[in-house]
């Protein structure tokens, strides 16, 4: 059975990759950034049995990890500033432009084979079995998905560039350098999500929601419910950090005990409502701050300034949504 277990594997053996690649550069802060976090993705399954066999030191090493990722991003973010990558050769930039020209709107199909192929795969999943077991494992078919359109894409893109696996690898490493740090953001800020729901601060949040608007409201618990995703949302960087705060806070106890409200429906509308908070703030820096530095705009808040328009409008149109159909 494909579990997300496999999916990990094959992203721990990225960061691997990359920090190979960096190692025979000598980039020692890189290789050792990206060592750490490919050895917590293949053993992540190890340490979480180990933590349920009541061992603390596998959980504990890694927590260590997490603290050296922090001092090897600053210390790779000074080494990148002291020695700027290099310009391209005029051969390369020339070659990927005839590339480009050659294949014309063909690049766009690896692009599209991944959300392509992660619908086709979810779709499919459930008629597939072997010797009466399902192919994909059901409870995280989504992500599993994901994982393996990822990986079509990827072999429809060296087919079509008729480049090497390897040349593969070469621009995940040289696209993760770019984006550096930034790129585990969102697991940091879902772990905090986490960490913030076992500590009750969702309690905190429905006292306090109690004591300031009418909780019998319907709408109002709504209203608390979609502005607090988006505040939230904002100081957090991630709707993924978000959600189970206000969820726990507001959603289950108020909307869900309280009004009856569908909690697949809330679920579903509210992170696509905390979502307009990532659009408009620059803590959500993989989404609002790297795009700047890989297209070389003239601001760190261009992305923002185009994309706050749309947060407000769809922002408002979710609240609306959840009062007519929660």
């Amino acid at each position: 059975m494909l579990t997300l277990s496999h999916v990990y594997v094959a992203l721990g053996a990225v960061f691997f990759a990359a920090a190979i690649f960096n190692l025979r550069e000598r980039r020692w802060a890189a290789a050792g950034f990206w060592a750490i976090l490919g050895l917590a993705f293949v053993t992540g399954d190890a340490i979480l049995a180990a933590d349920k066999a009541g061992e603390a030191w596998p959980a504990q090493a890694m927590g260590l990890g997490v603290i050296a990722l922090a001092v090897l991003a600053a210390l790779s973010a000074r080494a990148r500033a002291r020695r700027p990558p290099a310009a391209e050769p005029e051969a390369v930039i020339a070659g990927r432009e005839r590339s480009a020209a050659r294949l014309g709107n063909w690049l766009f199909v690896p692009a599209l084979a991944i959300p392509g192929g992660m619908i086709a795969i979810v779709l499919v999943a459930p008629a597939l079995a072997w010797r009466g077991q399902p192919v994909i494992e059901p409870s995280q078919l989504a992500l599993i998905a994901l994982g393996v359109a990822a990986v079509i894409a990827l072999i429809a893109a060296l087919a079509l560039t008729r480049s090497r696996p390897m040349h593969g690898l070469a621009e995940a490493r040289r696209l993760l350098d770019t984006i550096g740090w930034a790129v585990i953001l969102p697991m940091m800020l879902a772990t905090l999500g986490a960490v913030f729901k076992d500590t009750h601060v969702g309690d905190a949040i429905a006292r306090l929601v109690g004591a300031v608007i009418p909780t019998d409201n319907r709408a109002a618990c709504i209203v608390a419910y979609g502005v607090g995703m988006i505040v939230f949302t904002i100081i957090m960087g991630n709707a993924f950090a978000a959600f189970p705060v206000m969820t726990a806070g507001i959603g289950l106890p108020l909307l869900v005990g309280v009004h009856h409200a569908d909690p697949a429906a809330l679920g579903a509308i509210g992170m696509l409502t905390g979502y307009c908070g990532t659009l408009v703030t620059p803590m959500a820096a993989n989404f609002n701050i790297v795009p700047v530095l890989l297209l070389e705009l003239d601001s760190e808040y261009s992305v923002i300034r185009q994309q706050w328009p749309t947060a407000v409008v769809l922002a408002v149109f979710n609240v609306i949504l959840m009062i007519a159909v929660l």
